[in-house]
C-alpha cells in the first residue's frame, strides 16, 4: 500500500517524543483511568472493559493496519488509541468516548507525543462509540474494528445466568471469536462460534447490527471489506 495510509508528517521535530504504547500502557494516569472505568461498568452490571479488553483491542487494532499495510508509526498508533479507548467509563458511560479523548490529551501531552498525533487519538477514541462515532481515518477504523470485535464469554461478570440481561447472554453464547485479516484480499472477516442453546443468532444481530455496520464503514476507510460469520455461515 506504500504511504497512501500514512499519516501527515509532525510539524516541526520540536520537543516530542515517539510515545510507544509500553510507555501508555505503563502511564500511572492512564491505569488508574482504566481501572476505575472497569469497576464503575462492573457495579453497574456491564460486561468485562478492563486491560484485558484495551489490550485485545490494541492488539487487533495494530495487527489490522500492520496486515493491510500500513506504515509502523499508524500501526502504533492505533495500538495507542485501542489501548485507551474505554477509559471514559471512570466518568461516565455515557459520551465515554468523548471523556477518553480529553483524558487522553493530557496524559499524551504529560508524556510529550506530537499534537498532531495527539490529535488524531483523540479523533479515535471520540468516534468508537455506534451511536454517533465516524471512522474517518485508519487509526479511528482500526480502533472501532478491534473494539467491536471483543465479544466473548470471558466478559460476562454476572454470575447468575437467570440474571442475564441480552448482552449478557449473547457474550455467554460467544464461545469463540476471531477477526481473520487477509491483506492481499484486503478482508476482515469477524468469525463468531454461538452456543444456540444460551442465545439466538438473531439476537446477536439485535444488538450487534450497529456495530457490525460501523465495521463495515471502518473498513471502508482501511480501503477493505468487512464481513461476519457465524457458526461457519456467511451474513455479511
Amino acid at each position: 500500500m506504500g504511504d497512501a495510509g500514512a499519516l501527515p508528517a509532525p510539524v516541526s521535530p520540536g520537543p516530542w517524543k515517539l510515545v510507544t504504547l509500553e510507555d501508555v500502557s505503563n502511564d500511572p494516569s492512564v491505569t488508574a483511568y482504566i481501572e476505575v472505568a472497569d469497576e464503575y461498568l462492573g457495579a453497574i452490571g456491564y460486561t468485562e472493559h478492563g486491560f484485558r479488553h484495551a489490550n485485545l483491542v490494541a492488539h487487533i487494532a495494530g495487527s489490522v493496519l500492520r496486515r493491510l499495510g500500513f506504515d509502523q508509526r499508524t500501526v502504533e498508533l492505533g495500538e495507542i488509541a485501542g489501548f485507551m479507548h474505554d477509559m471514559g467509563n471512570c466518568i461516565s458511560r455515557e459520551f465515554h468516548g468523548v471523556s477518553a479523548a480529553l483524558l487522553a490529551k493530557g496524559a499524551l501531552r504529560d508524556l510529550r507525543m506530537d499534537p498532531r498525533e495527539i490529535a488524531h487519538v483523540m479523533n479515535a477514541l471520540g468516534n468508537h462509540e455506534e451511536e454517533f462515532g465516524t471512522p474517518a481515518n485508519p487509526v479511528g477504523a482500526a480502533t472501532i474494528i478491534g473494539d467491536k470485535a471483543d465479544v466473548h464469554h470471558t466478559r460476562v461478570r454476572n454470575p447468575d445466568p437467570a440474571a442475564f440481561d441480552i448482552h449478557d447472554r449473547v457474550n455467554h453464547a460467544a464461545k469463540r471469536s476471531f477477526l481473520r485479516v487477509d491483506g492481499e484480499a484486503r478482508t476482515l472477516t469477524l468469525e463468531v462460534d454461538i452456543d444456540t442453546e444460551t442465545s439466538q443468532v438473531m439476537e446477536y444481530f439485535e444488538i450487534f447490527l450497529s456495530r457490525m455496520q460501523m465495521c463495515r464503514s471502518a473498513a471502508q476507510v482501511l480501503d477493505a471489506r468487512f464481513e461476519l460469520v457465524i457458526n461457519g455461515t456467511r451474513l455479511l
